[in-house]
């Protein structure tokens, strides 16, 4: 039976870099969301929006300034290392980059057996079964253990980072841009084998990706995230059907369109971007947002539920949609 229960809860996340001159980048500001049992939740926004952060500190690659993540219950921020690691079997992580994620010293079959290895769940004969029954599951060759990282396509190479997410038996994966970097087919065999593997395992995702179509087609929730923050946040059919917030609206718009008798229109927007450095005040989309108010510039607007599982954070979210018609048709 599963859970009604999150699998996941991010409180009020942040996470800081200093900067030369005293300065400070907010690279997580205040970030909240749950994610459920068997649930895919994308995450979706600009490049240097803050988005792969998230997934590092989820982890704990970085370590969190403040907030809380709960994981069954156990806050990751605050556990030791025995508590640490036990938690890592059941959270794993796919990286955008295989080749990098990869140790170029050892070969395939030796990634794979490294996660056994270091929690001491298989040696010998065992240990050599459940490699080679993992590289099976996501569609790796028997041959495919005896090469190293360089001598792979990056299909191979992301299957190889997928299987080794896979090892432990995990509750819950974050996929960090897995499938950029790849063509298209393969990106397609990508996305499928977590799908599959989703219903296989139970497992819950957080999919993060600069790419709506592939979230559209994996996701189940999708949260809109801008420098740092989460400004929209609903399920897959309601963000591409009924956005609310000015920045969702302009992101959907770059969407490309197959459809040749709905051509919409897409909003280029103007201004620049405010620098995440000790950021002002208020709105951080209103430089270059075109409903934007002196209230935007003043006061941050908070998250809020508009409806039953919509969450939006702007002050004039009521007037965005017909507002963005009136941008596109130049009323």
């Amino acid at each position: 039976m599963i859970s009604s229960e999150p699998l996941v809860k991010i409180r009020n996340l942040k996470k800081y870099f200093p900067v030369k001159n005293g300065g400070v980048l907010h690279a997580i500001d205040d970030f909240s969301l749950d994610i459920m049992p068997m649930e895919t939740v994308g995450l979706v926004g600009e490049s240097g929006c803050g988005k792969s952060t998230v997934g590092n500190v989820l982890v704990r690659l970085l370590d969190a300034t403040d907030g809380h993540i709960f994981f069954e219950g156990q806050d990751v921020v605050k556990a030791k290392s025995r508590e640490l690691k036990a938690i890592r079997k059941k959270m794993q992580m796919i990286f955008q980059d295989p080749y990098s994620s990869l140790n170029p010293r050892e070969t395939v079959g030796a990634i794979l057996a490294d996660p056994y290895q270091i929690h001491r769940l298989a040696r010998g004969n065992d240990l050599k079964k459940k490699v080679s029954e993992l590289a099976e599951s996501v569609g790796l060759e028997p041959y495919i253990l005896e090469k190293f990282p360089h001598e792979l396509d990056g299909g191979k190479r992301q299957l190889t980072g997928i299987a080794r997410a896979l090892s432990l038996n995990p509750k819950f994966i974050i996929c960090d841009e897995p499938v950029s970097a790849l063509d298209v087919s393969v990106q397609a065999k990508i996305i499928n084998l977590l799908i599959s593997m989703k219903q296989r395992m139970e497992l819950s995702y957080l999919f993060i990706s600069h790419d709506l179509s592939v979230v559209r087609h994996i996701s189940d929730r999708i949260a809109i995230m801008y420098l740092g923050q989460i400004v929209e946040i609903s399920s897959t059919a309601v963000i591409f059907e009924n956005t609310l917030h000015p920045y969702s609206i302009a992101l959907l718009s770059a969407v490309p369109q197959v459809d040749f008798n709905n051509r919409s229109k897409r909003i280029v927007l103007k201004g620049d971007v405010p620098s995440p450095v000790n950021p002002k005040p208020g709105c951080r989309f209103a430089p270059r947002c075109w409903m934007a108010n002196e209230i935007c510039k003043s006061e941050t607007p908070p998250l809020i539920e508009v409806e039953s599982g919509h969450q939006v954070a702007c002050h004039f979210w009521s007037q965005s949609r017909e507002q963005a018609r009136r941008v596109v048709s130049g009323d």
